[in-house]
């Protein structure tokens, strides 16, 4: 079994003609904004799920897992269906147990790479969803392996792709604490002055917590080590516009989401022409965005500011890179009824936003 697209992505590639289907197939598209954890196919992380079970040498195989990894781990090997979304976030805790070690997280992070990269099915060997990846994670320290091999994991696997298919961007969680921060980005400059193919990092996780002053150095150390910066930004309404102007002080390169900017914030994105990772599906299931219509991409393609179309996280979103075109491409309600050669545009927009 494959990853299995659904909903508004799945909608929107049924109403296109093979014609259209068939520009989008071979239009060069960049994905900027994919996350490793939420984007495991669903298939993958059942085997993991299987292997943990049999395993009769666990790390510590006398301290009982919490409650909800052991539920989200016995839910993935009897099979579970992701009817709401919900169903996905309160997996996570599971999903990190079953990744975990590196074997289990070079695993992972092969199936991820061969979704976006590799050949897809049916298409004669030439199609893949994506061009080029800059995959993102979050380094974590487990009983098996510290934060930097975490992310050498990572790149062992990414480094079988040539440099202008893939490389990495290392993320930090805004419930960080400084010290595990400051961690975070010296192992993402030390791999790129290593000659490894880290090349950006970022700031995520719950849009609400945290305090966004206590990044600003982290980020300023990144910068100067020549690496690229994009910062998960005004997600939902909640967000204060003065932690969003204080996120753009930092001078990223792009912007997740950033759904939610007031007039000064605008200036400010527009000046620096700071490119948008726009997320279509994540936005409409996540109801930051009421409708496809209303959505901010609409406002950024008036202005003619840069975008990438993004798929964010996979498996919660049922989606995939080609579905999130098509989503441009489909007429309304299912999508945008933008036009190819306005497809194509955009496409460009998010090749040329790559870290480089």
């Amino acid at each position: 079994m494959s990853h299995v697209v659904a909903g508004p992505a799945a909608a929107a590639l049924a109403s296109l003609t093979p014609a259209q289907l068939a520009f989008l197939q071979q239009l060069p598209k960049a994905e900027l904004h994919a996350h490793l954890n939420g984007s495991i196919p669903f298939p993958v992380l059942q085997s993991l799920a299987a292997d943990f079970a049999r395993s009769s040498s666990s790390s510590f195989p006398d301290v009982p897992l919490p409650d909800d990894v052991a539920a989200g781990i016995a839910r993935l090997q009897h099979g579970v269906e992701l009817g709401e979304l919900h169903d996905f976030f309160g997996l996570f805790p599971a999903i990190y147990a079953l990744t975990a070690t590196p074997a289990a997280l070079r695993r992972a992070a092969r199936a991820v790479l061969d979704f976006f990269l590799a050949p897809s099915p049916g298409s004669g060997g030439a199609q893949a969803q994506a061009a080029y990846l800059e995959l993102r994670s979050t380094p974590r320290a487990t009983p098996a392996m510290s934060r930097r091999a975490y992310v050498e994991a990572v790149l062992d696997e990414l480094e079988r792709y040539p440099p202008e298919r893939a490389a990495l961007i290392v993320s930090l969680d805004r419930r960080m604490d400084r010290a595990t921060a400051a961690e975070c980005v010296d192992v993402a400059v030390a791999l790129k002055q290593a000659g490894r193919r880290v090349v950006g990092v970022d700031l995520c996780g719950d849009p609400t917590a945290g305090n966004v002053d206590d990044f600003a150095e982290h980020f300023r150390k990144a910068k100067e080590a020549g690496l690229g910066v994009t910062l998960h930004i005004a997600e939902v309404s909640e967000c204060p516009a003065a932690e969003t102007l204080q996120l753009l002080s930092f001078q990223p390169d792009r912007l997740g989401h950033a759904t939610f900017l007031d007039g000064a914030a605008k200036r400010i994105v527009h000046t620096a022409e700071m490119c948008v990772e726009i997320c279509l599906s994540s936005n409409l299931l996540c109801k930051t965005v009421p409708t496809l219509d209303a959505h901010h991409l609409r406002y950024y393609l008036a202005h003619d500011h840069p975008v990438a179309i993004c798929t964010d996280d996979i498996l919660p979103f049922r989606n995939s890179l080609l579905g999130e075109y098509a989503m441009l491409l489909a007429l309304p309600p299912l999508g945008l009824g933008l036009t190819e050669a306005e497809v194509e545009k955009i496409a460009k927009m998010g090749m040329d936003s790559r870290f480089k």
